[in-house]
């Protein structure tokens, strides 16, 4: 009999996640594990989800909780109402989530509370600042569950650390979790549709742009786009360094951000901001396209871990619009600069990185197999 996974999704990245481990387990595993979709529904916009479950070949959820958005204790007490309903019905043999959503968060918990195993892929990640959301649901969720597969070594320390113990002498459980470094599953996927976008993406030519000629950035944490001035001066910063490099910065915005922009931004700062010709601002973009933008840009400008990440598997310098990250390795090897939000930092250090040419990229995150070591666990693992 296959073993019974249902895994939780409901942010944009989480969607991408999945979509690794749904491939290798239809590829090689379809006779030993059975994978039941949940979309949370916590990110809800067509073009935020459903797009790339149409591009990217990812099953149909079985269930959407439709959350929306809302405070984080509302969103998240939702999900779990929704969510242990479903797993008494289904009765799997593991829960499975990804990263540090309240998605994930709620997967664990209600999971927790019924005694079924949690897995938890990105485990380990650490900003140290629990004034981060996304910092308290990934240490919650990491004290809760049975199997964590940490895609950094650091990752993997910093659990060990926390006094998870390496040894795996007795059966995995909650009270004995096994910790194991698999790679990125997120480097699968980069490697997967790295070709696909290749072929099917026409972003390049839409936009008119010129490979290693525009910059890409994004801008969505609420840190950065619901204080007025941080917001301010992350704008000031982008236009000082478009106008005094010369380079486009293609800036696909959630409608979140985009009514921040309206609301935070000074009306002076805000013209400068749409008629600046250096400065596009389009609507949020596909997976295949936001690669395709990945490989061809010069340079990232993020606050999205995930970005910072992926700006690292396509080797381009980034700018990390925070003060801390998850993804320490790439700062110290000398890929990225954490600038927050400093105007004069975010200019500076972009100009920076933009003149270095000493750049390497050791593998940090895997060989591109993690989704399938992943599976092989769980086949291994559960019961």
């Amino acid at each position: 009999m296959r073993k019974k996974i249902l895994t939780i999704i409901g942010a944009r990245p989480q969607i991408i996640k999945a979509s690794a481990l749904s491939r290798s387990i239809k590829t090689y595993f379809d006779t030993e594990l059975e994978e039941i979709l949940i979309h949370t529904g916590q990110h809800y916009d067509e073009n935020m989800s459903q797009v790339f479950f149409d591009e990217m070949g990812i099953p149909q959820p079985k269930y959407n909780l439709a959350v929306g958005s809302g405070n984080h204790g509302s969103q998240t007490g939702k999900m779990l109402e929704g969510l242990e309903r479903i797993f008494l019905d289904e009765k799997p043999n593991a829960v499975l989530v990804y990263g540090d959503t309240n998605s994930t968060l709620a997967g664990a918990l209600a999971a927790s509370k019924l005694h079924i195993p949690v897995i938890h892929v990105e485990a380990g990640l650490r900003s140290f600042n629990k004034a981060m959301p996304e910092e308290v649901n990934r240490i919650c969720c990491d004290h809760v569950s049975t199997l964590l597969f940490t895609p950094t070594h650091t990752g993997y320390e910093n659990l060990i650390r926390e006094g998870f113990n390496p040894d795996k002498n007795r059966k995995a459980s909650a009270d004995n979790p096994f910790v194991y470094h698999c790679g990125d599953v997120m480097f699968d996927n980069s490697l997967h549709f790295s070709n696909l976008s290749k072929q099917k993406s026409t972003i390049l030519q839409d936009l008119e742009l010129e490979k290693e000629n525009f910059i890409l950035g994004t801008i969505h944490r609420d840190t950065n786009t619901d204080l007025p001035e941080n917001l301010s001066n992350i704008i000031r910063g982008l236009l000082v360094l478009t106008r005094e490099t010369g380079l486009k910065l293609i800036l696909p915005l959630h409608p979140r951000t985009k009514s921040k922009i309206e609301i935070n931004l000074n009306t002076e700062l805000k013209t400068e901001l749409i008629s600046s010709p250096n400065i596009q601002i389009i609507p949020p973009v596909g997976f295949l396209d936001i690669i395709s933008l990945q490989k061809n840009a010069r340079m990232i400008v993020t606050d999205s871990g995930g970005l910072q990440k992926e700006a690292f598997f396509f080797q381009k310098p980034c700018l990390i619009l925070r003060d801390q990250t998850e993804w320490i390795e790439i700062v110290k090897n000398g890929n990225a600069e954490l600038v927050g939000a400093d105007s004069e930092q975010i200019f500076e250090k972009g100009r920076n990185l933009l003149r270095k040419t000493d750049y390497s990229y050791p593998e940090f995150y895997g060989d591109g197999n993690a989704a399938k070591f992943i599976a092989e666990k769980l086949i291994e693992h559960l019961t």
